[in-house]
């Protein structure tokens, strides 16, 4: 790993956000415990506050704030009909 990668990632790892932001974010989740991160960055920005969505989403990762309620589970395909059409008798 080359120097500077090693330095930008040492940088990125330990970012500290503004704790009046973190707050802004728990109190919206507390009000509405449905809204997932995009929702409480559109509120975030009806509040005054201007940031980035990916922001919202590394703070509610960090603070386990994320929304499970909405999680959609896949259903593996089954083309299985049945039994379709006629059965000849036995002779």
């Amino acid at each position: 790993m080359s120097s500077s990668s090693y330095h930008d990632a040492c940088k990125r790892a330990y970012k500290e956000y503004p704790r009046e932001l973190i707050d802004e974010i728990i109190s919206i989740r507390d009000d509405n415990p449905d809204y997932g991160y995009r929702r409480v960055t559109q509120e975030l920005r009806n509040r005054g506050f201007n940031t980035n969505h990916k922001v919202v989403l590394k703070i509610m990762k960090m603070n386990g704030l994320l929304c499970t309620a909405f999680n959609r589970l896949t259903r593996k395909y089954n083309s299985y009909a049945g039994t379709v059409g006629h059965i000849s008798p036995i002779v």
